[in-house]
């Protein structure tokens, strides 16, 4: 198992350098928010932040390929850094303090590139979780002083606590009915949203959670956390890990029935 500790270090670095420059633009007054293609706004501190990322990977790991959300993909090779400078962006521009900066390191092996190191760093909220292939997640203020995650033991979905994001994206492709059947059938549901409730499952105070439209860089970090503490990350068709374009997390023990529900089998 390769050693990916001085990765995660890095990732730390560069998770700090991202949160001093998204806290100082967060609510102001002055922030310029603009709109992408994809009609979603994006403003000057997730510009901000992934070119300061990148600044520092092509110092530090100059070899390695970089996705970000923000300029695409530059370089190739068998690593790739995989960042989404915050996450959560709405919220970002509008004073919630909800949002993340996700920085993944991903190697190329069978299935395509796969998530290794995971930093989800959410200064807004005092909080960040990462997690490195092999070696655990863990959640706290710095590598030195962690706890170690671990998912739920929840077995029974009548029991279980549900996080979403929003209707919307059930509705278009739809699978609404199945997602309100799950609603129905579960203990509670909470609509958290973006990178929360994937860390909330790997620290077992949710037990399921799903998205219907992701990219890569909303799913690289969220999913080795998820599975370093012992959970499950799919896409809704079932395929492990980040690739297909959504995602269902869960402790484990309830992922066939939350992909029942959402594929409507049940």
């Amino acid at each position: 198992m390769p050693d990916y500790h001085d990765d995660l270090r890095f990732a730390h670095v560069l998770a700090d350098a991202a949160d001093a420059a998204t806290m100082d633009r967060f609510k102001a007054l002055d922030l310029k928010v603009e709109t992408k293609p994809d009609m979603t706004p994006v403003s000057e501190a997730d510009k901000t932040a992934e070119e300061l990322i990148r600044s520092s990977l092509k110092r530090g790991r100059p070899r390695d390929a970089i996705l970000g959300e923000e300029f695409g993909v530059e370089g190739t090779g068998p690593r790739r850094w995989v960042v989404d400078p915050i996450d959560g962006t709405k919220n970002y521009v509008r004073g919630v303090p909800v949002w993340a900066t996700l920085i993944a390191l991903m190697e190329a092996g069978e299935g395509g590139y796969q998530p290794v190191v995971g930093v989800v760093s959410a200064p807004a909220l005092g909080r960040r979780w990462w997690a490195a292939k092999g070696g655990g997640a863990y959640t706290g203020r710095s590598l030195t002083s962690a706890t170690r995650l671990h998912v739920s033991k929840v077995s029974r979905l009548q029991d279980a606590s549900f996080a979403y994001s929003s209707l919307t994206g059930w509705d278009e492709q739809g699978r609404l009915d199945g997602f309100m059947d799950l609603t129905r059938a579960v203990w509670r549901t909470r609509g958290y949203g973006d990178f929360w409730p994937y860390m909330m499952v790997a620290e077992g105070s949710v037990d399921i959670c799903a998205e219907p439209e992701l990219s890569l860089w909303d799913m690289a970090a969220t999913a080795i956390v998820v599975t370093e503490a012992g959970g499950t990350f799919t896409g809704l068709d079932g395929t492990p890990g980040p690739h297909s374009g959504n995602a269902a997390a869960s402790n484990g023990l309830l992922h066939e029935e939350l992909l029942g529900y959402l594929n409507q089998r049940y």
